[in-house]
């Protein structure tokens, strides 16, 4: 009897990430959701710069690099060229929230007819474990070893609350991966995201939380109780926005 079969969308190039980094299972969320939607013949995604950087090598659709942040500019692009391909982007926190924060905020006005991945884990991964847009108040970075103070550095930028007032906006949720029954959660909220875009109802995203034990310095078993315990306090999972 056959239990499982790996989803074709994905090469058969092993994952570089980090142990317990949770980049390889929405990876297979979203590969997953494009096979099953019947999509995998016209689906484009934008990869990052970012620990998704190489996103290219594992996703079996075509991709497209985008400069830092720049993402949501790419995929305006494509979609208006291609208004029949399924189009994503996937962005880190560091990469959506700071450098790319003016990029997705107006694709979102819009109503751009992609959508985003946003993988939020608090900092930035690839480039040293700095402090991010969406850092939690007192979490250590390599820039803020003593913890992020809300006078000297500011506070956490909810980016899905922010995009969701947005009039362009038809469906926001924030879900995590941290256990099997948020994973299965995670991959319905993708394909309803992605069903969307194919409605042309209007910009999707979906925000992700995940770990980065790494750079947090932590067993990837604690990274996920301090991410179910802490980020979730200040991100809460759910849905945002949603046009019915």
């Amino acid at each position: 009897m056959q239990i499982f079969k790996k989803t074709n969308m994905l090469t058969d190039l092993e994952f570089h990430y980090c142990p317990g980094c949770t980049h390889g299972i929405i990876h297979r969320l979203i590969a997953e959701c494009i096979e099953e939607l019947g999509q995998g013949d016209h689906c484009i995604g934008v990869a990052p710069v970012g620990c998704a950087v190489l996103a290219y090598d594992y996703f079996n659709c075509d991709m497209q690099e985008a400069p830092h942040g720049r993402a949501p500019a790419l995929a305006t692009g494509i979609k208006r060229v291609r208004p029949d391909a399924l189009v994503f982007t996937y962005q880190g926190d560091g990469d959506l929230a700071s450098i790319g924060a003016a990029e997705i905020v107006h694709a979102a006005a819009r109503g751009e007819l992609f959508t985003t991945i946003f993988v939020n884990n608090a900092i930035y991964g690839m480039t040293g474990g700095q402090m991010a847009p969406t850092t939690l108040i007192g979490q250590a970075a390599s820039t803020s070893p003593f913890g992020r103070d809300p006078l000297t550095h500011g506070r956490p930028i909810n980016m899905a609350e922010m995009l969701a007032v947005l009039d362009g906006v038809a469906f926001i949720e924030r879900v995590s991966v941290f256990d099997v029954k948020a994973i299965k959660h995670a991959k319905k909220a993708i394909q309803k995201a992605f069903t969307f875009q194919i409605e042309k109802k209007g910009f999707t995203m979906i925000e992700i939380l995940s770990t980065c034990p790494t750079n947090w310095r932590m067993h990837p078993l604690d990274a996920i109780k301090w991410a179910e315990e802490k980020m979730t306090a200040q991100f809460p999972l759910g849905i945002m926005k949603e046009v019915v």
